[in-house]
């Protein structure tokens, strides 16, 4: 394969391999999620909290990328990756609403569109649909959303210097929140496909048995 320039490398093969760069980058991802917590209730540190939730959420999009570069595409990967994601989001924004720093009903509309992207997913596993490839707009959704909760973690108080995350925070929560709505909306008519050819292709494994 050609490897002399930035050209992702295209893996059509070892979708079943477990372990690869990606998802161990993918597991430690999740693996520092407790440590986020630890930080932020049993040591009352919510800057040095925010500055690792910030990182993990700048990071979404590394493992994703170097599977695609390194030609480690997997199985695994892609299903453990939203599933970190939606980990991630979910314990960063009720820790941070339980903590104070962010107001209740930024935090309920946050996790009501992640409860029903896990469910239309779920749901759809159960129907025998075709795995759908995340999108890019939800992506940056998820990528806003994760930029504003550690914002509003730094901004939890009433000194000059945390003014400036308290904007970052509004600014990347509504842009995060209105292109994650949208990319729920965008998931429709890729479900509707999936759910087709997941029919169709058990369809035909049962005639051809």
């Amino acid at each position: 394969m050609e490897r002399q320039d930035d050209s992702p490398v295209e893996a059509s093969e070892g979708l079943d391999r477990v372990i690869t760069i990606p998802n161990a980058i993918t597991a430690l991802r999740l693996l520092l999620v407790p440590v986020f917590v630890w930080l932020l209730f049993w040591h009352n540190r919510p800057v040095d909290a925010s500055v690792l939730l910030g990182i993990l959420g700048a990071t979404d999009w590394v493992d994703g990328y170097l599977a695609r570069r390194l030609g480690q595409v997997s199985t695994l990967g892609k299903i453990i990756d939203p599933v970190a994601d939606r980990v991630l989001v979910a314990t960063g924004v009720m820790s941070i609403i339980v903590y104070g720093a962010v107001p209740v009903w930024f935090g309920v509309v946050t996790l009501v569109r992640e409860a029903v992207v896990s469910l239309a997913v779920l749901l759809l596993a159960t129907l025998g649909a075709e795995r759908i490839d995340v999108l890019w707009v939800g992506k940056a959704g998820t990528f806003g959303v994760m930029l504003a909760y550690p914002a509003f973690l730094l901004s939890y108080g009433s000194a000059g210097w945390q003014e400036p995350f308290r904007v970052v925070a509004w600014v990347s929560g509504i842009g995060g929140l209105a292109l994650g709505w949208y990319a729920v909306g965008a998931y429709v008519p890729a479900a509707r496909r999936a759910l087709q050819k997941g029919r169709a292709g058990r369809a035909g494994n049962t005639g051809a048995g």
